[in-house]
């Protein structure tokens, strides 16, 4: 690989399939190599080379990441540098210590008060509520409360954490990311096996909204430091991973250039003075034909290559934003595109839908898709290895755990 000296350099925090996917963007966009730190040696940034990787177990607690960053910056006092989290702890802490960080270090990420406020699910309904943004029908439950509460809508129901950070710090056996809880007495067995984790923050129960991974979409958007939304990405979902911790997480989407009525989102976000990445979950209720949103993720998604593929490069507007000062036009994407983590085989098997399926594989057949881990050139043996394993353990991940 080849590299090219430019007046920053991006710092990355998270060693999954997000911090690479940032990554190539930047080698793609600029030709910079990214550094990235990661608590394990593993992932798809673990011996790229388009990235430095430096593994620390403790790189997700306070101390041990104000002194990265401050470390970093001063063995590149003659650059920007861009600290980019890609995991909600991360993104909360960049935000949280932005006065502690040398004054060459550029943290695009709104203040930390109002980034809390949106990571926690229950606050962003009551956003939701508030600016009339649909969403499922909803229990908050508080730890500690009387069980004999009443809910609105049947079983069965989603249950979910509406602190995820606090959740993920607390592991159990029997942890999922999302939980389909089919009656009253697992509801009640399994919040007590989540508080019984050690995990104090409110459990959401939610309506189940009818339909499978096809009634998803992603949106994705940015705003630059002036709060002006200057991009919007949706993506129709068509697989989501079933596996327990990985549940939800996207596994192939179609790129949709027409907006609808997921528009509105931007007049909504500049309303707030909203800086940075944004990324929304949304489910279709065939019901009553109405869009209903689920999460706010204040950060690039972890599927944020199905952007850069579609021809809106994420890095680019970080750069040109906040490192070169330029005022931005307002983008959307022009055609379809695919982002696949999954093989072709998943994709003909569990799409049930025929016309998203075939949009699907014209797609893959046109060249038109994209995994991101796949990059020419970053080829080495030990990382190739690792990426084909997980690629086509999908099959038999697939195989065990999906539930249409």
């Amino acid at each position: 690989m080849q590299f090219t000296e430019r007046e920053f350099v991006p710092l990355v925090f998270g060693g999954d399939i997000n911090s690479y996917s940032v990554a190539r963007a930047f080698y793609e966009q600029y030709q910079v190599k990214t550094y990235v730190y990661g608590k394990y040696h593993t992932g798809p940034s673990f011996r790229s080379k388009i990235v430095e990787y430096t593994p620390n177990e403790n790189i997700d607690q306070d101390d041990e990441f104000v002194a990265a960053v401050s470390a970093f910056a001063a063995a590149h006092a003659d650059k920007k540098v861009l600290l980019i989290g890609c995991g909600d702890n991360y993104v909360a802490l960049a935000s949280k210590h932005k006065g502690a960080y040398p004054s060459n270090v550029i943290a695009p990420y709104i203040d930390f008060e109002m980034m809390d406020t949106f990571q926690r699910k229950d606050e962003f309904y009551r956003f939701c509520d508030k600016h009339a943004i649909e969403r499922p029908g909803t229990f908050v439950y508080k730890k500690g409360a009387p069980m004999d509460f009443s809910l609105d809508f049947p079983f069965p129901v989603i249950l979910k954490p509406s602190d995820g950070i606090d959740y993920w710090a607390h592991p159990f056996d029997t942890q999922f990311k999302v939980y389909v809880i089919e009656d009253r007495p697992q509801l009640e067995r399994i919040i007590g096996e989540v508080y019984a984790s050690g995990y104090s923050g409110d459990l959401i129960i939610q309506d189940m909204i009818p339909g499978n991974d096809e009634y998803m979409r992603v949106l994705t958007t940015y705003s630059d430091r002036n709060g002006k939304v200057k991009m919007m990405c949706l993506g129709h979902v068509l697989l989501e991973e079933h596996s327990p911790h990985a549940g939800g997480n996207h596994a192939a989407i179609i790129t949709e250039p027409e907006l609808g009525e997921l528009v509105r989102i931007k007049e909504l976000l500049e309303d707030l003075g909203y800086v940075g990445f944004a990324n929304f979950d949304v489910k279709f209720d065939q019901r009553d034909g109405r869009f209903k949103f689920f999460d706010f993720n204040t950060r690039q998604g972890r599927s944020n290559y199905y952007v850069t593929g579609s021809g809106l490069n994420v890095a680019k507007y970080l750069v040109e934003d906040w490192v070169r000062g330029r005022e931005l036009p307002f983008e959307t994407p022009r055609k379809p595109h695919l982002w696949s983590v999954v093989p072709k085989g998943v994709i003909k098997r569990y799409v049930t839908d025929p016309k998203n399926r075939a949009d699907a594989l014209a797609l893959w057949r046109a060249g038109e898709v994209v995994n991101p881990v796949f990059m020419r050139g970053d080829n080495g043996f030990n990382r190739t290895l690792r990426m084909w394993h997980t690629y086509l353990g999908y099959f038999k991940d697939y195989k065990e755990n999906y539930r249409p």
